[in-house]
C-alpha cells in the first residue's frame, strides 16, 4: 500500500509555492492597424507594467518570479522556469507545468515549439531521460518511464494515443490520487521512442482557424510522464513521480474571433473551464475553509494536484503586447498574480513491495472464511433438526423410506464384486456394518410404531363418549321442518353459554416421555382458550409444570439460568417476555449482586413480580420445548 513520505527541510514540513513566469511574445506590426504600439512592457527580469485602462497616463505594475521578454529564447524559458523542478519527479514527487493565456498569445509554441526551436515538452522529456541515464547504477535503483496523452474537448476526456476511444471518466483512488481508467499508458525507453508516439498523437488534437489565430487549439492538451523507480535490494521500495505538461486552450472573445456554430460551442466550453479554474484559484486564496470547486470542471479536476495539491507547479502565462489583446492580457496578468499565492505541499509517494507467500489450502477447507461461515451455520442447523424432531415417529418412518441406506448397500456390493481378493475382506466388513445399521433402524421403526399406536389409543380413550366431555353443548338439536301447508312462525334459536367442566388430569400420559409433549401442549392450549367461570384459575399455579417431564423441566431451567448469568444483552432479549429495558435491568443487577444462584432470584430484579416470573418461566420453557 502506498504511503506518504513528506519532504522535509530543516525538520519542518516543506511547502512549495506555485512559481509563475510571464512570457511576452514579440510584437507583430501586421496586427497593429492603428499603430498604437504595445500596451505592456517589461521593466526587469521579474517586473512588468501595463497601461491602466481607467487612466491612460498611469500604468499598473506586476511582480512575478520571472519575466521573459520578447527576445527570450525557448532554451532560456526551459532552463529558468522548468528544469529546476524536474529532479523532484525522479524522487517520487509530482511536478506540473502548464501554459495559460488568451488565444493567439503563443501558448502552444511555448509548450511544443518547432523543429528548430523545441518547446518545453520535448526539452523536459529529454532532460528526464538525461537525469535517469546520469544516475549511478551503484545506487541500487531501476527506472521505468511511461507516457499518456489526452485532451479535454467540449468537457470530454479523449485519449490522443488511441483516437478511437470515447469519453473517459475521471476517478480518485483511496490515496487521493487522480486517475483516468482506460487511458492508454505506453512505456518508453528513450527520447526517440517518445517522439515516435508523441508526434502522431499531437496531430490528433482538435484545432481550427479563427479570425485571431489560424491554428487555434480547441481543447486542453495534457501530457503525463510517469516515472517509477524500484529499489533492487531488499524491502524493494518503489517510488512513483508524475510530470504533467499542460497546454491550455486560450480564452476567447467571440465578438472578435467570429465563432459560429461548432466553434461557438467549443469556445463556450473553453471559457467555462477557464472560469472554473479562476474560481478554484480564488477559493484557494480566500484563506477560509470553503469548498474548492475542483469537480465543477474536468480541467480543474485534473489540475487538482497542481493547484493546492502535492505537486511542484510552474505556470507560464503568455501575453500579447498589442492593444487589441489589452483586456485579455490584463485579465491574464491578474490571474497569474493570484496564482502565485497558492501553496502546495509536495510529498514522496512510496510503496514497499511485500513478497506474498502462496499457501495451498486443502480441499476440505472452505475457500473463503467469511463466506464459509454461513454454510457452516446451515450445516449445524441441519444437524440439529433430526435431534429436535426425534420425538416424531412419522419423521423416522420417512427417513427409513429414503433410499440413501439402500443405495449405499448396493454400491458396497458392487464394489465388493469388482475389487480384488485382498480387499474383499474389508469390503465384507463394510457390508456387515451396513446391514447391522439397517437392522437397528428397523427395530427403531417398530418401537416408534408401537409408541404411535399407544398415542392413538390415548387419544381414542379421551374422546370416548362414556366419559364426561370437556365442553357441554346444551343447544337444542335442529329439527326437520314439518311439511305442513301453513308455514309456522319462525322460532329464534337460543344459544346457551358454554359450560366448562373440570379438566381430566393427564395421568395416563406419563408413560410416554418425549413423544407425549405435543399432546400435552395441545390439551393445554385448549384449556387456555376457555375462561374460568368465576375469574379464578381452575388449576393450580404449578399444574403446567407437573404435566412435564422433570428432567426436561430441569434442563430448561438450567439453560435459562445460564443465559441469565452469562448472556449478553442480545441473548437476554432473545428470552420470551424480556425486552430491551428488562435486559438492561438484569445486566445491572448481575453487575451489582453477582451471578443468579437460582432462577427464582430473577424476582429480585426491579419490576419482576411473582406473577410475571411465573409467566416468564412458563413462556420460555414451553417455547424451548416447542422448537
Amino acid at each position: 500500500m502506498a504511503h506518504r513520505v513528506s519532504a522535509s527541510d530543516g525538520g519542518n514540513k516543506k511547502t512549495s509555492r506555485v512559481r509563475v513566469a510571464v512570457r511576452l511574445r514579440p510584437y507583430m506590426a501586421k496586427e497593429d492597424e492603428k499603430a498604437e504600439g504595445p500596451c505592456v512592457r517589461g521593466l526587469n527580469s521579474q517586473n512588468l507594467e501595463i497601461i491602466n485602462w481607467r487612466n491612460a497616463t498611469e500604468t499598473v505594475k506586476y511582480h512575478f518570479d520571472i519575466f521573459h521578454g520578447e527576445q527570450t529564447t525557448q532554451q532560456e524559458v526551459f532552463l529558468s522556469s522548468v528544469k529546476p523542478i524536474l529532479p523532484h519527479v525522479l524522487n517520487g514527487q509530482n511536478a506540473s507545468v502548464f501554459a495559460y493565456g488568451p488565444t493567439g498569445a503563443g501558448k502552444t509554441y511555448t509548450m511544443l515549439g518547432s523543429a528548430e526551436q523545441p518547446g518545453v515538452i520535448p526539452r523536459a522529456v529529454r532532460e528526464v531521460f538525461n537525469l535517469v541515464n546520469a544516475k549511478d547504477e551503484d545506487e541500487g535503483w531501476t527506472y521505468s518511464i511511461g507516457m499518456s496523452y489526452l485532451e479535454i474537448y467540449n468537457e470530454k476526456v479523449l485519449d490522443l494515443l488511441s483516437p478511437s476511444s470515447q469519453d473517459l471518466p475521471i476517478r480518485e483512488d483511496k490515496d487521493k490520487n487522480i486517475l483516468i481508467p482506460g487511458l492508454t499508458h505506453t512505456t518508453i525507453s528513450s527520447f526517440s521512442d517518445f517522439d515516435k508516439h508523441f508526434v502522431p498523437a499531437t496531430l490528433n488534437r482538435t484545432t481550427a482557424s479563427t479570425k485571431l489565430n489560424q491554428r487555434s487549439s480547441r481543447s486542453h492538451a495534457i501530457l503525463l510522464i510517469k516515472i517509477v523507480r524500484t529499489q533492487r535490494a531488499l524491502t524493494y521500495r518503489q517510488q512513483m513521480g508524475k510530470l504533467y505538461l499542460v497546454d491550455l486552450a486560450g480564452s476567447e472573445d467571440n465578438r472578435r474571433t467570429g465563432n459560429q456554430g461548432i466553434r461557438l460551442k467549443e469556445s463556450g466550453a473553453i471559457n467555462l473551464s477557464l472560469f472554473t479554474l479562476s474560481k478554484v484559484v480564488d477559493s484557494l486564496n480566500s484563506g477560509t475553509s470553503i469548498r474548492v470547486p475542483y469537480r465543477d470542471s474536468k480541467l480543474t479536476r485534473l489540475l487538482q494536484d497542481s493547484l493546492g495539491g502535492s505537486a511542484h507547479s510552474v505556470m507560464i502565462t503568455n501575453i500579447a503586447p498589442e492593444y487589441k489583446y489589452y483586456f485579455d492580457t490584463f485579465t491574464a496578468l491578474n490571474f497569474a498574480a493570484k496564482s502565485k499565492l497558492i501553496v502546495n505541499k509536495p510529498f514522496t509517494r512510496e510503496t514497499v513491495a511485500v513478497p506474498v507467500m502462496s499457501v495451498k489450502r486443502s480441499r476440505d477447507e472452505p475457500e473463503a472464511r467469511g463466506s464459509g461461515s454461513e454454510p457452516h451455520k446451515k450445516r449445524q442447523k441441519e444437524d440439529k433438526k433430526p435431534e429436535q424432531d426425534g420425538f416424531s415417529p412419522s419423521s423416522h418412518c420417512q427417513s427409513l423410506s429414503e433410499p440413501s441406506v439402500m443405495e449405499r448397500l448396493i454400491a458396497l456390493e458392487k464394489l465388493m464384486m469388482s475389487c480384488q481378493d485382498k480387499d474383499r475382506l474389508s469390503v465384507l466388513k463394510d457390508v456387515a456394518q451396513s446391514r447391522k445399521e439397517i437392522q437397528e433402524l428397523k427395530e427403531k421403526q417398530r418401537e416408534f410404531e408401537s409408541k404411535a399406536m399407544l398415542l392413538s389409543q390415548l387419544a381414542g380413550e379421551k374422546s370416548n363418549p362414556k366419559e364426561e366431555p370437556i365442553f357441554r353443548n346444551t343447544t337444542a338439536p335442529l329439527q326437520r321442518k314439518q311439511p305442513n301447508a301453513i308455514k309456522p312462525n319462525k322460532q329464534q334459536a337460543v344459544v346457551q353459554p358454554l359450560q366448562v367442566s373440570q379438566l381430566q388430569p393427564l395421568q395416563q400420559l406419563a408413560v410416554v416421555k418425549k413423544q407425549s409433549v405435543c399432546v400435552k401442549k395441545k390439551d393445554k392450549k385448549l384449556s387456555d382458550l376457555v375462561e374460568p367461570p368465576d375469574g379464578k384459575e381452575n388449576l393450580k399455579e404449578n399444574s403446567w409444570e407437573s404435566q412435564l417431564d422433570q428432567s426436561v423441566l430441569e434442563q430448561s431451567r438450567q439453560k435459562i439460568l445460564q443465559i441469565l448469568n452469562t448472556g449478553s444483552l442480545k441473548e437476554l432479549k432473545s428470552l420470551q417476555q424480556i425486552g430491551d429495558k428488562k435486559a438492561k435491568l438484569i445486566l445491572g443487577w448481575r453487575e451489582i449482586h453477582g451471578r443468579f444462584t437460582e432462577v427464582e432470584d430473577l424476582t429480585k430484579v426491579e419490576g419482576m413480580t411473582e406473577k410475571r416470573f411465573s409467566s416468564f418461566m412458563k413462556a420460555n420453557i414451553l417455547s424451548a420445548m416447542g422448537k
